[in-house]
C-alpha cells in the first residue's frame, strides 16, 4: 500500500467566517454562492463593513484541496498537501492545522516573504456561503511547489479547480496531473465553483487533459460544464472528460458513475447552518472510502453522511473526535 491515500495541490487559505444576510450581500455587491477573487484592500473593506459579524470559527485553515486532505487524514488515511504559505501568523495557523490533522507537506524551509492567502466566508441564514478570496502568495503557486516523490507514493492526485485562475497555478496542476499519469497514479479533479467552469473553461479543459480518472462537481457545476439544464446531458458531458465522476446535489444527495453503473445516493437530512466546506468534506470522505477498498456507492454513502454532518456547524470541518465517531458509526471500526 502506498504511503498516501491522496496527494493534493491547491491554494492555502485561512478562513474568516461571518454571519450576514442578503441585504449585507447586496450592499457590498457580493455575488451570492460564488467564489470571487479580491485584493487585500477589498477584503479590508468587507471586514470593516462587517466587523460586528465575526463568529466563533474565525480562524480555520481553508482552501478546497487542503480541506479535503485534512478530512481524509482525520478519518484515518494519510495525505500530502503541496501549497504555498508566507512566513506570517496565518502561515503558522495553516501549517499547524495540516500537521495536527496528519497531513504531510514539504514547507518547513520554503516559507518566504509576503502574505498567506485569506478567504472571507459570508454565511447567510439559508446556510449558503459566498467566498471572497485574496490569494496572497498562493497566487504564485507554481511547478516549484510540486513534490514528485509524494505524487508517486499516493493512490490519488487531487486537483482543485480554483487553480485555473492563476497561470502558474494552472501550470503546476497540469504538471502534477502529467506526473501522476506517468507514475500510474489515478487523477481526480474538482470543478470547485460554477464560476471556474463558466469563466475559465479553456483552462479547465487544460487541467483535465485528455481524460482524468475522476471528476467531483456539484449539480450547478455539472450543468455549466454541459451547457445544459438537463442533468442527464450534463452527466454525459462529464463522461467525455472523466472515466468516473461524482455529482453532489445538496439535499437531493449525490450521483455516482463508476465507469459502468450510475447510482443515486440519498441525502442525509439535517438542519444546515453553513455549507462552507461541504463539498470539500464530501471529496475527502469519498477518497477515504476508496482507500478502504469500498466501491463508489459505499464511498459516496459515507461522503454524503460526512457532508451532512459538517453543515450542522460553523467552520469547514468537524472536531477531531467527530471524524472517529462517524467512521465507527458507518464502518464499525
Amino acid at each position: 500500500m502506498k504511503t498516501y491515500a491522496a496527494y493534493a495541490i491547491g491554494a492555502a487559505l485561512v478562513d474568516t467566517e461571518l454571519e450576514v444576510d442578503d441585504n449585507d450581500l447586496n450592499a457590498m455587491q457580493v455575488e451570492k454562492g460564488m467564489m470571487t477573487l479580491v485584493d487585500e484592500a477589498r477584503q479590508a473593506e468587507l471586514l470593516g463593513h462587517l466587523q460586528d459579524h465575526l463568529i466563533r470559527a474565525s480562524h480555520a485553515s481553508g482552501g478546497s484541496a487542503g480541506n479535503s486532505m485534512i478530512a481524509t487524514a482525520l478519518f484515518g488515511a494519510p495525505t500530502f498537501m503541496s501549497c504555498k504559505v508566507a512566513n506570517d501568523t496565518d502561515g503558522d495557523i495553516y501549517l499547524g492545522d495540516l500537521e495536527n490533522s496528519g497531513v504531510a507537506h514539504s514547507l518547513h524551509d520554503k516559507r518566504g516573504e509576503g502574505t498567506t492567502g485569506k478567504c472571507i466566508v459570508l454565511i447567510t441564514p439559508d446556510a449558503e456561503r459566498s467566498l471572497n478570496t485574496f490569494l496572497g502568495v498562493s497566487e504564485t503557486l507554481s511547478v516549484a511547489e510540486v513534490d514528485e516523490s509524494a505524487i508517486a507514493d499516493a493512490d490519488w492526485v487531487y486537483l482543485e479547480g480554483y487553480l485555473v485562475t492563476s497561470p502558474t497555478g494552472l501550470a503546476a496542476a497540469i504538471h502534477t496531473r502529467e506526473t501522476a499519469e506517468r507514475s500510474g497514479v489515478r487523477t481526480a479533479v474538482s470543478f470547485s465553483d460554477p464560476g471556474m467552469v463558466a469563466h475559465f473553461r479553456d483552462n479547465m479543459q487544460q487541467l483535465l487533459g485528455d481524460k482524468v480518472d475522476l471528476v467531483f462537481c456539484n449539480e450547478a457545476e455539472a450543468m455549466e460544464w454541459g451547457n445544459t439544464d438537463s442533468l442527464e446531458e450534463a452527466l454525459k458531458a462529464i463522461q467525455s472528460v472523466a472515466r468516473t465522476c461524482v455529482i453532489t446535489r445538496g439535499k437531493e444527495g449525490a450521483i455516482t458513475w463508476d465507469g459502468e453503473n450510475i447510482d443515486y445516493i440519498p441525502a442525509h437530512t439535517v438542519k444546515a447552518v453553513n455549507t462552507n466546506g461541504a463539498g470539500d468534506m464530501f471529496a475527502g470522505a469519498f477518497l477515504y472510502g476508496l482507500r478502504r477498498g469500498e466501491n463508489y456507492r459505499r464511498s459516496a454513502e459515507f461522503a454524503v453522511r460526512a457532508a451532512g454532518e459538517v453543515v450542522k456547524y460553523f467552520g469547514p470541518r468537524l472536531q477531531p473526535d467527530g471524524y472517529r465517531a462517524l467512521r465507527q458509526e458507518f464502518f464499525g471500526d
